[in-house]
């Protein structure tokens, strides 16, 4: 049985998706705690003091970039950030993935990814609106490293003014079934999903079994 807090922030999602929460109405009940407008371009926010989130970004946005000090640029579409990122000194992660196939692989790779660079400074992760692909890393972020709830996480991520996208969905349905505490120790182990039969988790077993192989 759903606990009553899901069913909430499920109820919410739909009501988003459906389009019966309009922009002006979703402002007014903006939590301050919730990523934070950088600007009117992009979609683009602040969701920690070493955290953004945006739409696509292109050439033009580089100066506010600059400004930001964000070091790492982290995309989540199939096509690369080369093209306009090719004049800049910020590291580039490819990290594509859909949100109807997101697993427990892609979110840990995202979130070692966004803690790995962050250690260089700011990070802006990014998608092509900066809604659903952005929005489900942003959510899942939120609950497995900030310790926020799943209803707060959901309540953010469609609710938040980041526009609507068919995406939601989808994440809504991949964060209600998410284990948090299995992704949360996953991510302490280092392990790269929270399921043994996992593709990558077969590789890196496969990978091991033949070091220890040629040791003997």
């Amino acid at each position: 049985m759903f606990n009553t807090r899901i069913l909430l922030a499920l109820g919410l999602a739909l009501m988003s998706l459906l389009n019966t929460v309009q922009a002006d109405e979703a402002a007014s009940i903006r939590s301050p705690e919730w990523a934070q407008p950088v600007g009117n371009q992009y979609n683009l926010h602040q969701m920690t003091p070493t955290l953004y989130r945006s739409a696509l970004p292109d050439e033009r946005a580089l100066p506010l970039l600059h400004t930001l000090k964000i070091a790492t640029v982290i995309n989540f579409l199939p096509e690369s950030d080369a093209q306009w990122l090719q004049s800049s000194d910020i590291k580039q992660v490819e990290l594509s993935y859909r949100t109807n196939h997101v697993d427990d692989a892609d979110v840990l790779a995202a979130i070692r990814a966004i803690q790995a660079a962050e250690a260089d400074g700011p990070v802006l992760m990014h998608c092509k609106h900066g809604a659903d692909r952005t929005g489900l890393m942003a959510a899942m972020y939120r609950v497995v490293v900030q310790g926020w709830s799943k209803e707060d996480a959901l309540n953010e991520m469609t609710l938040g003014g980041f526009g609507s996208s068919n995406g939601f969905k989808d994440g809504v349905r991949y964060m209600i079934k998410a284990d948090v505490d299995k992704l949360r120790t996953a991510l302490a182990n280092g392990d790269c999903s929270t399921s043994a039969f996992a593709l990558c988790s077969m590789k890196d077993w496969i990978t091991t079994t033949g070091q220890q192989e040629k040791k003997l």
